[in-house]
């Protein structure tokens, strides 16, 4: 399923942005999805993720209480709704999405990927 993100930007610390990830394909409510990290000279990190059904949610500490990941299964789109945002989530967010049904932590479970968008924070 070609994943596309989109939404990134700069934006000054404390600031807000909402990044979208739109799927194509027939079976995108059947799937676990998630949204990672990497910024640069680091690897790759997961960020949120999201069940099937979007019941299911899980963050890493860093975002809890400040980022929120749904979806939207009618629109074969997911979000990630980014408040509080702080220098350190500068990065590039990519999107994820896995034919498991419940989302993962570990990047090697994803079939799919999104090409990534830059997020910026400035301080």
């Amino acid at each position: 399923v070609p994943l596309q993100a989109y939404g990134g930007g700069l934006v000054q610390a404390g600031g807000s942005l909402r990044l979208a990830c739109a799927a194509s394909g027939r079976r995108f409510s059947a799937y676990g999805l998630g949204w990672f990290r990497q910024a640069p000279g680091k690897e790759r990190e997961f960020v949120a993720g999201v069940s099937w059904r979007g019941d299911l949610t899980h963050y890493t500490d860093s975002v809890k209480g400040r980022f929120t990941i749904f979806r939207h299964n009618s629109e074969n789109t997911f979000y990630l709704q980014m408040n509080n945002l702080k220098p350190e989530d500068t990065a590039v967010y990519y999107c994820a999405a896995r034919g498991g049904r419940y989302y993962s932590t570990k990047i090697g479970e994803y079939d799919y990927w999104g090409q990534g968008t830059q997020v910026t924070v400035s301080s």
